[in-house]
Formats: structure tokens, C-alpha cells, sequence
């Protein structure tokens, strides 16, 4: 017997774009890395980077949050504000396509995503 193993296209989709902006070097991606976290209808992207006072330790700094509303069919983009709190991204906060998601933070217009 075979195991099925289903291929999520939105899933694709973030490790594809996380893995574009991830440090070639293997050196650096121990000073500063990316990742995700997806459960089919929350997608959050965030820095790795060892803690200020023990470099043993990462921590993981979240810099956006894409939801997926089913029951609208629209993806909703986030970005985290310096005060802890999730804000919706402007102008472009909503779309049907997590594409449009992700370039919108790829572009970064406004330095919410990069600074």
C-alpha cells in the first residue's frame, strides 16, 4: 500500500517565497533566517535571529500574517506593528489570490514588511 501525500498549492506557494529571500550562505542563515508557519488558513512569515544575550537561543520576529477567509473566498494580509498588534496592510489588504499576497510583500511600498 502507497502512501497519498496531497500537495497544497497555497503551501507551495509561501515555501517558494521564503525560500527566495533566505541567505544563500549557510553561515549567515545562522545570523538571520526566514520561515512560516501555515495551518490551511493562517499563513505567518517571521525572521529567525539568535536572542541578544544568549546567540544559543532563536527567536522568531513575526512580520506578517496572511488569512485566508473562506467563507468570503479572500485572503486578508497583516503586518505587525511596533506594538505587538496585527494591523491590516493598506491599500491592498485583500485579494482572492495569495499571489497577490505575497508580491504585495515582496514590493513593500510602505516598509511594513523590511522597513
Amino acid at each position: 500500500m502507497t502512501k497519498e501525500t496531497t500537495i497544497d498549492i497555497n503551501e507551495f506557494l509561501i515555501k517558494k517565497y521564503i525560500e527566495s529571500i533566505r541567505p544563500e550562505n549557510e553561515a549567515l542563515r545562522k545570523q538571520i533566517d526566514y520561515g512560516y508557519s501555515y495551518d490551511g488558513k493562517i499563513v505567518i512569515l517571521y525572521e529567525i535571529r539568535p536572542a541578544w544575550d544568549n546567540p544559543n537561543e532563536l527567536e522568531h520576529f513575526e512580520f506578517a500574517k496572511i488569512r485566508f477567509y473562506k467563507s468570503r473566498g479572500e485572503w486578508n494580509l497583516y503586518w505587525m506593528r511596533a506594538s505587538g498588534k496585527w494591523a491590516l496592510y493598506d491599500p491592498f489588504p485583500i485579494s482572492t489570490n495569495l499571489d497577490e499576497m505575497i508580491e504585495t510583500i515582496k514590493n513593500d511600498k510602505f516598509g511594513c514588511f523590511f522597513g
